[in-house]
């Protein structure tokens, strides 16, 4: 399927002009995968949103890896200097809620459709609970990686705002060197940086790629 060429970062443009015109300071429900990438998010939104950071994320595993990337996150939010005040909500930590998502895509490699239903399944938790604690708006902090599909996150966010009658704020936060500033605060607040996505396929995939790398090594000592 051919994805249309969508500048999102020119629609959120748009979205943020006419705050400031109206002079109006809504409420963002933030869903964040971790401290780094959401610190040049909130670096950049906590100018035009009163946020509230919400970490939800049962496919990260094991549990003291999620427990390590939970407290950096409440960290970062009680170090930053922000415009606006920013909280902090944790949601339910369940991975059997994961691995039933994940079952029969075991195999699937990073990127997906494993990856696209993870999406789905953090994207219509931050949704359902906007629209629940009555926020303006919801979105991700995930499009600021750059292995991450930003079309895909907003068509899957878009419709699910839809459902839950929210508005999914569109995004692509990798737009105008957002990664680039978010490696710079990680290192400015010292924050600890995974090396893999979070679940334990994609802690298989680092790992196999870190063997293949090392025999590669010592193929070409042997040279």
């Amino acid at each position: 399927m051919n994805q249309p060429k969508i500048n999102y970062q020119k629609e959120l443009d748009k979205i943020l002009e006419g705050l400031e015109k109206e002079q109006r300071v809504p409420t963002l429900f933030l869903h964040s995968c971790c401290a780094p990438c959401s610190s040049y998010v909130l670096e950049y939104l906590s100018r035009y949103f009163r946020i509230t950071v919400f970490y939800y994320n049962p496919n990260i595993y094991p549990e003291d890896e999620y427990a390590k990337r939970t407290l950096e996150q409440q960290k970062l939010i009680r170090e930053m200097n922000l415009e606006h005040p920013v909280s902090f909500l944790e949601g339910r930590y369940d991975r059997q809620e994961f691995l039933r998502m994940a079952e029969g895509l075991e195999d699937a490699r990073e990127g997906g459709p494993r990856c696209m239903k993870c999406y789905a399944l953090r994207l219509e938790e931050t949704a359902r609970t906007a629209r629940d604690k009555g926020f303006d708006f919801f979105t991700t902090t995930l499009s600021i990686s750059p292995m991450k599909n930003a079309w895909k996150l907003n068509e899957i966010g878009q419709k699910t705002g839809k459902k839950y009658g929210v508005d999914y704020l569109v995004s692509d936060f990798k737009k105008r060197n957002g990664y680039k500033r978010s490696i710079e605060l990680s290192r400015e607040f010292g924050l600890y940086r995974q090396d893999y996505c979070g679940c334990e396929f994609s802690l298989a995939e680092r790992e196999e790629r870190e063997k293949s790398r090392q025999i590669l090594n010592k193929k070409e000592q042997t040279v």
